[in-house]
């Protein structure tokens, strides 16, 4: 599993710290991408930003449960899913959530209530081993599809994206590529983690995110 990038912890730590301009770091790095994920779910631009504020809110509320062994790019995305699935399912539409940089396919997420079971925030040691040698076997059957390809240009891509935790638009600038060129691969990347992943047949609570929530 892909650990945080220093920036993470360091901006998550400012956070906690209260300090402001932390906050508004953390709005301008990840609003663009978690609006372009709801609303092309949404089709609508005024309730996608609805759901990314309230994506928001969740995290500051779930601060001090946050696991800073987690990516945080993961975990907004993972609020954002659930706050997209209850939105869809108060209009009575059934949800598919593809896997994404972090959505998990719960119909409710509530990262401050009572109720929240333990393991919704700490992973048991068992199922991050179950998930990490599941990431680790369909990362290397990409990798290695990409390189009997030739692909080189999608692996460091890749690399830049995941291992070092850079941004679409930093990566885009590094390999003299367009950043729709990034997207592309990042998206093509993880769709194809998501088949590896689900031909595995693990136990479907492991990758929950991997299935239609029923």
């Amino acid at each position: 599993m892909t650990p945080p990038s220093e920036s993470d912890l360091l901006l998550t730590q400012r956070i906690r710290a209260g300090e402001a301009d932390a906050w508004s770091e953390l709005i301008a790095r990840f609003e663009g991408r978690l609006l372009a994920f709801v609303e092309s779910r949404l089709r609508s631009r005024a309730v996608a930003e609805d759901v990314v504020q309230e994506t928001f809110i969740g995290f500051l509320t779930s601060l001090p449960n946050y696991d800073d062994s987690r990516p945080l790019e993961t975990y907004l995305f993972s609020i954002a899913a659930h706050k997209l699935t209850d939105h869809l399912r108060r209009e009575g539409r059934r949800p598919t959530l593809p896997l994404v940089p972090g959505p998990v396919g719960s119909s409710s997420f509530d990262p401050a209530g009572p109720a929240r079971a333990a393991s919704s925030i700490y992973r048991s040691s068992e199922r991050r081993q179950i998930e990490e040698q599941a990431l680790v076997e369909a990362i290397d059957g990409q990798l290695r599809h990409w390189r009997g390809r030739g692909d080189w240009r999608k692996i460091q891509c890749a690399e830049l994206l995941f291992v070092r935790g850079w941004p679409n638009k930093q990566v885009a600038a590094a390999l003299d590529i367009s950043e729709q060129a990034v997207a592309n691969t990042k998206f093509d990347f993880l769709a194809r983690l998501r088949t590896a992943i689900r031909s595995q047949l693990l136990p479907r609570d492991v990758f929950p995110e991997l299935y239609e929530v029923e």
